[in-house]
This record gives structure tokens, sequence and C-alpha cells, in this order.
């Protein structure tokens, strides 16, 4: 009889046999910065997480550099809002200014930003409405006013989060005719209408004031539909594929590992998140256990890049 058993039977021959392994290098830290000062404010809805003004950052940046996570995915909330979102290409915009004093105070972090609108739009959608929707193409000009704006403050990489079909075509040859053509493109390439998105909404005061996202998010019922969408993105020049929600649809995320030569990402997304803290506060499970265990799921399901306000905590357990 052939024994499974026998490797493992200690920790030692389970650690040299595994499989799938989690590193403090797989995560990005997502950070809500919000236009003001002397802003620190807990988000009711994710424990543990902040939105901050910039005179009040540098002690959660301090905490994430000495944790050694490489990077951070930048959200910002401005003060003024109107039908456009044109706070987007401010140069002196709240996430252009947030790019600018990292890249100054700590040069060896990885600047992420999150390229929509939603944060800063009167109505909450994720570009310019028309007839109660969103017009994709004229979305599209101003999505390029904004990449290029967020690359001349100085950031690393862009994200483009609105699911407007052509996107990636637009960023991409706006960058390269603008001479930042070794900018990469992280595509939120499969990118779900999902519940599980609720108290980002709290965080970013994002949540749309009619309507809903369907008519440009994906169906969560389609998995065909997502590797058709990664290939457009792929064709069009985008350097990473992103899989949004990630707990919910990890079979996404190994679709993409199978049919793509590119760096897969997911995002481990907000509800998931609160999910895992509200359970452990009620002492229903061991919330650190639970945390590694959904994290590692995802890299064995094929993520190299995993997007989670679990970074922080996550990164002490790996780092003891």
């Amino acid at each position: 009889m052939f024994r499974t058993r026998r490797l493992r039977r200690s920790e030692a021959i389970r650690r040299l046999v595994r499989e799938t392994t989690l590193s403090v290098n797989d995560f990005v830290y997502p950070l809500f910065i919000e236009e003001g000062t002397n802003i620190e404010t807990e988000i009711a809805s994710m424990p543990g997480i902040m939105r901050f003004s910039l005179d009040k950052i540098a002690k959660e940046l301090d905490e994430v550099v000495a944790l050694k996570i490489p990077a951070v995915l930048l959200f910002g909330i401005p003060s003024a809002k109107d039908d456009e979102g044109t706070e987007t290409w401010n140069e002196n915009g709240i996430i252009q200014k947030a790019i600018r004093f990292i890249k100054q105070n700590y040069p060896d972090l990885y600047v992420i930003t999150d390229v929509c609108f939603c944060e800063y739009t009167s109505h909450g959608h994720c570009g310019i409405i028309y007839e109660n929707d969103v017009d994709n193409d004229a979305t599209l000009v101003n999505i390029a006013k904004q990449v290029i704006s967020h690359a001349k403050a100085g950031v690393d990489m862009v994200a483009p989060s609105g699911m407007m079909d052509g996107t990636i075509d637009m960023i991409r040859q706006s960058l390269d005719n603008s001479g930042f053509a070794n900018l990469p493109i992280m595509a939120y390439s499969v990118k779900y209408a999902s519940a599980f998105y609720g108290p980002f909404r709290d965080a970013a005061d994002s949540a749309p004031t009619f309507g809903d996202r369907k008519t440009y998010q994906m169906d969560p019922s389609n998995r065909e539909e997502g590797l058709r969408k990664a290939t457009f993105d792929d064709e069009e020049g985008a350097d990473i594929l992103m899989v949004k929600p990630a707990l919910s649809y990890l079979d996404i995320i190994r679709d993409l590992k199978n049919n793509f030569d590119r760096p897969i990402a997911c995002y481990n997304v907000s509800g998931e998140y609160a999910m895992i803290k509200a359970a452990a506060e009620k002492g229903w499970i061991d919330g650190e256990k639970v945390m590694m265990e959904s994290l590692l799921s995802m890299k064995r399901a094929g993520a190299d890049i995993i997007i989670t306000y679990f970074a922080k905590e996550a990164a002490k357990v790996l780092n003891k």
C-alpha cells in the first residue's frame, strides 16, 4: 500500500515537500489617502484599515517598509467631486501629491495607482454618464489624462479598474506617445460586479448614486468571458493580468495562470477581509489561521501577486 501519510509525519518533512509557499514579496498593500489634514480615521466595516491625510501617513508607510512589503496601491479621496472626475488629472490632486510624497520619502517602495473615477465623480460611476450609463469611449479620453498625470508625478505602475473596453490600448498608446514607454500596466482584466465590494465603498466614498455597475463589470456567472477579456488586455499590452475578487474566483485565477504567460494578480477585496475580521471578532474562527489559509489558496490557485488588506498582518506572521 502506498501511504501518503509518510510525508506528513513531521513539520520538517512537510516543509520539504510543500508545493506552495507564501512570501511577503507576494503582497501589495492598498492605502486610502484623503485630501485634507489631520485625518486618521478607521473604516468601520474594515477593522484595522484607515483613511489617512498625507500629513498622517508616514507612520503607516514606515511600518509597511519595516515589514518589507514591496508595494502599495493608492486610492484617493478628494475634497471635491464633479460629473467627470476632473480631479483625477489635477497635477496637484491628492493622488499626484501622494505619489510625489512617497517617492521622495520612501524611494524603494513601489507605488501603484488605481486608475478610475468612482471616488472622484459626483454620481459615483466609473466614467462620463450618458443616458444613465457610462459612455465607454468618452471615458477613455479622460482615462488617458489621468494616467499621464500619474506618470508625470512619478508613479511606478498604473492599474486601471474601470472596466471600459479598450482601456489598455488607450493607456499603452498614451504612455508610449508621452515618453513613458517603460511604465507598466496592471490590468483589472477580470473584475466582477461583486457584492464583496461593500466595505470598499465606505472606505473610498465611491458608491453609485443611481443604478449599479453591471453594464461594465462582469457577470459573476461567466467564466469563459473572463478568458476573452484577459485575452483582449494581453493583446493590448497589459503587463500583469488581475482577477477581482479573489476567494470566490479562484477558478478564474487558475484559468488565467494556465492560459497566459504573464504575471497574474488577484485582489483580496474588502468584503473578504471584513468577513474574516467579523467572524474572528465573534470567536467563531481563528482569524490568523483563516487569513493565512485564504491567502495561501490564492497563491495555490496561481496568483503571483496578492493585493490584500491583510498584507501587514500576514507579513508579521511570515516574518516571525
